[in-house]
């Protein structure tokens, strides 16, 4: 596709009012830290890779590129089991009155404690990766999951959660209307709960179970770094939907850093820009994006923010921008075949899009000033998310090897 044909880019600088910054504790190091203990009690866990893209750092012109890569995450292809898992837990734990700390995995999946409990049926809505996740944890409590799914979700993502013993079906709604949906059942049923990644008022608690789950990634990565040499990144691009995720890492590396906090650079689908267009409305209160939303990045085509997420990035986050889908479509490709002597990466729609955006921020001319705004030079530590794998190959080929730069 010719460039002048493509979308551009679309981005500000967050100018917005800083308010009370009440939601940062809930990324403290201390609450990562439990939360990873707590992941490092499955049999599945293991440490995801951070991988060094150096050779593609000095192509680019900056000092270190390191990549999270979650298609390793418990099997799954994708970090999102992080948050559905230690939010059931944190649940089971409300209702047990027993400190999460004494509900590791073989506890959690007991007969003993399925006794005690009975049977619950946990409700979600999902474009693939969270929905997966939850119905994964509910599978080995041996409890129900029922997930929606919104329009445009492919066959091979609704399988993925059906192969985990859920009720699961693809609704004529789009994402955010699942989600009401989904509530919406879990409120008339006996012995039901939401698990959610997006948050409204009245509904805060679980969704912050399932930000504080994202630590673990947060936390690895940040160690691992380090291990490099590389005592903190100067720069994280981070992706969006509702923005949980980006809330977490921008509130686990705020905490942590928070004498020299790196710019964090928000992503997001331009289809379902929600954040982008808060950045944009500039009262600070966060805006709604409606419509089909149909983008490559299934998992980022969410049109209503998560309040606690907002609540962090409205106070830290340094940008935010808006992509359209040749922009992931590039990174997929970028990180399929990276410079000569860096590992390849299998990173799907919603996992490379802060790739494609970084390579085209530092050689396309038109984008200059953004790369001069956030300094990005020959200092840069820059950390990026591989969110998910190829969680539906044949899309993923479509992309990489065939050219298809959007729907």
């Amino acid at each position: 596709m010719n460039k002048e044909k493509k979308n551009k880019l679309k981005w500000i600088s967050n100018n917005l009012p800083k308010t009370e910054d009440k939601n940062l504790i809930l990324m403290s190091p201390s609450q990562s830290k439990q939360v990873h203990e707590f992941h490092m009690s499955f049999p599945q866990y293991k440490e995801t890779p951070l991988v060094r893209l150096s050779n593609m750092s000095a192509h680019l012109g900056l000092k270190d590129i390191f990549l999270k890569d979650e298609s390793y995450r418990f099997g799954l292809n994708a970090f999102k089991v992080l948050g559905g898992s230690y939010a059931i837990a944190r649940y089971i734990s409300s209702i047990t009155d027993e400190d999460i700390s004494k509900l590791p995995y073989s506890v959690l999946t007991s007969d003993e404690l399925r006794n005690k409990i009975g049977e619950i049926t946990f409700y979600t809505a999902t474009d693939g990766n969270h929905g997966r996740g939850v119905a994964w944890a509910a599978n080995k409590l041996n409890q129900k999951c029922v997930v929606y799914m919104p329009a445009g979700t492919t066959q091979t993502r609704l399988n993925h959660v059906l192969n985990e013993n859920a009720t699961a079906t693809i609704e004529a709604l789009n994402y955010d209307d699942c989600v009401r949906k989904a509530y919406s059942q879990s409120q008339s049923k006996e012995n039901a709960i939401i698990i959610q990644d997006t948050a409204w008022d009245g509904y805060e608690e679980i969704p912050a179970w399932i930000m504080q789950g994202y630590g673990t990634m947060a936390l690895e990565a940040d160690t691992q770094m380090q291990k490099y040499g590389c005592e903190r990144p100067t720069h994280i691009f981070i992706q969006a939907g509702v923005g949980s995720l980006a809330g977490a890492v921008q509130g686990y590396f705020t905490n942590k850093y928070s004498d020299c906090e790196p710019k964090v650079v928000v992503v997001e689908a331009e289809v379902a820009d929600c954040l982008y267009k808060s950045a944009i409305e500039g009262s600070g209160n966060p805006q709604i994006v409606g419509g089909d939303m149909l983008t490559l990045m299934n998992g980022l085509a969410c049109g209503e923010p998560c309040t606690i997420a907002w609540g962090i990035l409205k106070n830290h986050a340094d940008t935010f921008v808006s992509c359209p889908d040749w922009v992931s479509a590039l990174g997929m490709r970028l990180l399929a075949a990276p410079s000569k002597g860096d590992a390849p990466v299998t990173s799907g729609e919603s996992g490379a899009v802060t790739m494609g955006l970084l390579y085209t921020i530092l050689t396309d001319p038109e984008y200059k000033d953004i790369k001069e705004k956030l300094g990005l030079d020959e200092n840069s530590s820059v950390m990026l998310f591989s969110t998910e794998g190829d969680t539906d190959p044949e899309r993923y080929r479509s992309i990489v090897w065939e050219g298809m730069d959007s729907l």
